[in-house]
This record gives structure tokens, C-alpha cells and sequence, in this order.
């Protein structure tokens, strides 16, 4: 599903060339779950903006889907990513103004669904998550572990086949933690393939591979 060759990623000031990725080759299969890890610093989230098509690399290949998509512009980028990638952050990234029905249906209405496919799928989606009883309430009316499950209701709404993960538990306590990566297994159980960049070695044992980074470059891949 996803392939990259001599990856790089380079940041230049007028004094200064950083960089980020140096000479990144990976391959992540169909239903995979990897778990990305390094020290800070390392290009972890670097590398997983360009996987998600949030920024090109500065030289190389990447692959989605059999696609070489590393030149692509932000507006191709933007549209293959809908209903193709759903993202989870360490921060959540909820819309305050939005409730909690409003955040999960956001990504369907950028794909133009029907309202009465988007009611269908932002209740399934919020039943698995076991936060229907919550769908009018406000991301400040959340706690940390509800806010998560909310950002991963609105990361599978549109059923996507890659979910990319940013210490999807680093706000999180360990009960939270603990429950938001079982629900991350389990999606990856039904097929959808995951990659996760954390710090947490309990969380990265739930992947089925572990890619190390230092120094923007693969220094290690250890199968779980």
C-alpha cells in the first residue's frame, strides 16, 4: 500500500540545510500496523506528513497505492487523501465550535456525502465508539479519552483504508491509553492498515513491525 524510495526531506534557512529524512525506503503491505519510533528530533512526524499528504519530500519516491505521488500539488494531494486517509493526533485537533456530532461529520461533508449517508455513518461511527451519549456535547465537555475517541470516530467515518497515528496516547492516562489502542487494533484487525509514530514501547507492541529512525534515516525494522 505504501512504498517510498531514498525518501528525503530537506529544511533550508539562508545559513542552515536540515536533514529531516535522509534516504528513507519503507514498504507498508495492505492491513499492516507499524509502529514508527526514534528519539525526538528523528523525522518521525516528518516522514508521516509526507505519507499522509500533508507536505512533498524535497527528493525521492512515494508510492499509495501503486501511485507515485511525491510531486504531486497540494490540491492533488488534498483530494486523494479524502476518503483514502483518516489521521489521529496526539492533540485531537477537534473543532471547539463543533460538537461532537458536528466534529465527526466534517470529513463526509468535504466528500459531498448525502445527509442521509453522513447520519448513517457519523451514528455508526460514534456507537462503535461508544460515544453516542455524548453527541451534543463540546470538546471542552471532554475528557482527554473521549476527545481520542472522538478524533478516531472522525479519522474512520469515511471508512478509509489507511489511518495514520501521531501519538495517538501521548495525552492520554494509561486507562485511556490502553483503550484507545485497543480500538486502534481492532480496526486493524477488520483490515485497515495503520502507521504509528509513538515514544511508548507498550504501545508500539500492538504493531505487527517496528521501523527505527535516527538522525532521518532507517537504522532498524523489528518484526513483533
Amino acid at each position: 500500500m505504501i512504498k517510498t524510495i531514498n525518501l528525503q526531506k530537506i529544511f533550508k534557512t539562508e545559513e542552515v540545510e536540515t536533514w529531516a529524512l535522509n534516504n528513507v525506503s519503507i514498504e507498508v503491505k495492505q492491513g499492516e500496523f507499524v509502529a514508527i519510533m526514534g528519539p525526538s528530533g528523528c523525522g518521525k512526524s516528518t516522514l508521516l506528513n509526507i505519507l499522509g499528504l500533508l507536505d512533498n519530500p524535497t527528493g525521492g519516491e512515494y508510492y499509495l497505492n501503486g501511485m507515485e505521488v511525491s510531486k504531486y500539488t497540494e490540491s492533488q494531494r488534498t483530494n486523494l487523501r479524502k476518503g483514502v486517509i483518516g489521521f489521529v493526533f496526539q492533540s485531537f485537533n477537534l473543532i471547539d465550535e463543533l460538537n461532537v456530532y458536528e466534529n465527526i461529520e466534517l470529513p463526509l461533508l468535504y466528500m459531498g456525502i448525502s445527509a442521509s449517508e453522513r447520519k448513517k455513518r457519523v451514528e455508526t461511527a460514534m456507537e462503535r465508539m461508544a460515544i453516542t451519549h455524548r453527541s451534543k456535547h463540546f470538546p471542552q465537555q471532554l475528557s482527554g479519552g473521549q476527545q481520542q475517541r472522538v478524533a478516531i470516530a472522525r479519522a474512520v467515518v469515511a471508512n478509509p483504508k489507511l489511518i495514520l497515528a501521531d501519538e495517538p496516547t501521548g495525552n492520554l492516562d494509561s486507562k485511556n491509553g490502553k483503550e484507545v489502542m485497543g480500538l486502534l487494533s481492532e480496526l486493524n484487525r477488520e483490515g485497515t492498515t495503520i502507521v504509528m509514530v509513538t515514544h511508548s514501547q507498550h504501545d508500539a507492541g500492538y504493531a505487527d513491525r517496528v521501523i527505527n529512525l535516527f538522525d532521518g534515516q532507517v537504522v532498524t525494522e523489528v518484526s513483533m
